[in-house]
């Protein structure tokens, strides 16, 4: 993790000053508020992607942005002319020629620009992992998230996804401005650790789940993935399609299951 500024607890190069007038009693008064930046990712050597992110983890970033989109990343690095906001993944020698197109990526939304359907399809294999999680673990991955969201704390304004042992041990969090790229993260995280696929894993993130998150945690094998917040008709859909459960508006005592119900645990 990485040092934290030792005002606010958060990230240093995830918050930035700023000032603010609050109403109605329009008094002006020092903010914090989220870092957003675009960083340009390359393979090997070659431009493939543009994303608005919060700044830190930038490797894990582009290796689990790559994966997710199809790409054998290897490992991350700068790149060679240092050029700032630029990381270069190592794909070995992957043809990019053969990418349908460039990606640009939003940090509210990781699919803007794509002009098909089948434009955003990854190929993955079906989630088969027999993993079991007991209800009360699922019930309290949203709380144990929140308390780990430092930039947040400060902020109000980061998304964050978390990689969850089944007894419910915290293994990971990342923050990010977008939550596509919060996963990403987290997923490049699992990658240098060795843990892909995570197949005995489960992903919790802080807000909705939408089409792209259900697609990541399936190139990344994950068989539970929990959110806050509601899922769209295409997360359900792709979530059944791909074997993975699916849980929705997860508060204590409360959990929306959409898709293979069986995993957990009553």
């Amino acid at each position: 993790m990485a040092a934290e500024d030792s005002a606010t607890g958060a990230p240093p190069y995830s918050v930035v000053a700023t000032r603010v007038v609050r109403l109605p009693g329009g008094v002006a008064a020092d903010d914090q508020v989220a870092v957003e930046e675009p960083l340009e990712i390359r393979v090997d050597g070659q431009a493939i992607a543009v994303t608005m992110r919060t700044p830190g983890h930038d490797e894990e970033l582009a290796v689990g942005f790559s994966l997710s989109e199809g790409i054998p990343a290897v490992n991350a690095r700068l790149p060679d002319d240092l050029a700032a906001n630029t990381v270069d993944v190592d794909a070995g020698g992957f043809d990019t020629s053969v990418l349908r197109r460039n990606f640009y990526t939003s940090s509210s939304c990781g699919v803007c620009g794509k002009g098909a359907l089948d434009a955003v399809a990854v190929e993955a294999p079906r989630v088969e992992s027999t993993l079991h999680v007991a209800v009360p673990v699922v019930e309290r991955l949203p709380d144990l998230l929140r308390r780990s969201q430092r930039a947040f704390a400060v902020t109000g304004g980061l998304h964050a996804t978390g990689l969850f042992e089944p007894d419910g041990t915290l293994a990971c969090v990342r923050e990010d401005v977008g939550r596509h790229n919060a996963m990403d993260k987290v997923i490049g995280w699992a990658h240098g650790a060795g843990l892909l696929p995570l197949s005995d894993h489960v992903l919790c993130v802080s807000g909705r789940l939408s089409f792209e998150l259900v697609q990541k945690a399936a190139v990344a094998g994950c068989p539970l993935l929990v959110a806050v917040g509601a899922p769209s008709s295409l997360a359900v859909e792709l979530a059944e399609a791909q074997g993975i459960t699916l849980c929705g508006f997860v508060r204590t005592e409360s959990v929306n299951v959409y898709t293979e119900s069986w995993r957990l645990d009553r």
